[in-house]
């Protein structure tokens, strides 16, 4: 029970530090005048020191369980990879013209639908999922989308807003392309880094430094060596780079977080629901914070509402494996099988 609770503690660490993610990094990105890379490659940086620094260091100074293994840091790298993919997408999808508004809610209702489809194909449990387990899936992901849907916002500027969230046919196409690219890199996250650790015996630093390292080349080495070749619009501030930092800080404590949750016995097809399922609620009332607020719809109350249900409800329906079949004694394997017992 106290596994339970430390696994519950650190999904509450990963959604706050997940939900303060985007709007953290878009206030970065507008201060680099909407670049893409720049706050990228400061994402990149807060992993570098973060995921890799900090640990090697730890892993120096005191023993830790587990052990370095082909397998585990291979699937490590991968979920990294597909950490810093994701990252990367949302950013493309603002710059596309893309608003967190509906850009978040998307990825964050998709993503835990990916995760337990390919959690539940990758370890064998596929039908297993009760019909209560899966509506609390969907529960999940219609009260997140519908709690930024619906967040409160200055009334005055709604006709404002509709207006500048228009895009073009291109740019809706742009943008949904990279909100499903996120979804999907974030959804398979999860699983890859848990089957990283357990192919690493449990290790909790090494799996996070082989994300960091993924991070360093995808989100810091590759962006360089592209604006060395052809120029970006934008460039690095003092703020930008400041609060693009903070927002990469965030994803890799967060990062932390999913492995602490599962060194304690969590299981991601409920641990990353749980925390796609929190995180955009946190997402919103950050982004209220400094605003002069309007009316707050009903829906949104209700949404939250929706969104604390489906995440008990996946919490306590989770499907949770089924045990192997206790070997039978030759003697009664014997006589299964028409043979006498031996004597």
């Amino acid at each position: 029970m106290k596994n339970f609770a430390l696994s519950l503690l650190f999904v509450a660490l990963t959604a706050a530090c997940w939900g303060v993610y985007g709007p953290v990094l878009r206030k970065g990105q507008e201060l680099m005048e909407h670049s893409h890379w720049r706050p990228f490659i400061c994402v990149g940086l807060a992993y570098f020191v973060i995921a890799i620094v900090v640990p090697a260091m730890l892993i120096n100074l005191m023993s830790e369980k587990g052990r370095w293994t082909p397998s585990g840091t291979l699937w490590s790298l991968i979920a990294g990879a597909a950490g810093a993919i994701g990252a990367l997408g949302i950013i493309l999808a603002f710059t596309n013209g893309g608003k967190p508004i509906y850009v978040m809610p998307l990825v964050f209702g998709c993503a835990p639908v990916v995760n337990t489809l390919y959690t539940m194909f990758t370890s064998r449990d596929h039908g297993r999922p009760s019909p209560m387990f899966l509506a609390g899936l969907i529960i999940v992901a219609a009260g997140a989308v519908l709690v930024l849907v619906f967040k409160p916002s200055p009334a005055a500027a709604t006709a404002q807003r509709a207006a500048a969230a228009a895009l073009s046919f291109g740019q809706l196409g742009m943008v949904t392309l990279f909100v499903a690219l996120t979804a999907l890199s974030w959804g398979v996250y999860g699983p890859m880094l848990h089957k990283g650790q357990m192919l690493m015996q449990g290790s909790r630093l090494r799996p996070l430094i082989c994300v960091g390292v993924s991070y360093f080349v995808i989100a810091v080495i590759l962006p360089v060596l592209k604006m060395q070749v052809s120029s970006e619009h934008g460039e690095f501030t003092f703020d930008g780079s400041l609060w693009s930092l903070a927002g990469g800080a965030a994803g890799a404590i967060g990062a932390l977080g999913v492995i602490m949750a599962f060194n304690f016995g969590g299981k991601p097809v409920y641990v990353m629901p749980l925390v796609f399922g929190c995180a955009p609620v946190i997402n919103t009332f950050v982004s209220m914070l400094g605003q002069d607020l309007g009316t707050i719809s009903p829906i949104f109350y209700a949404a939250l509402i929706l969104v604390v249900i489906g995440a008990v409800t996946v919490l306590v329906f989770a499907p949770r494996g089924g045990h192997k079949p206790e070997a039978k004694p030759a003697a009664v394997q014997g006589a299964a099988a028409g043979q006498p017992a031996s004597t």
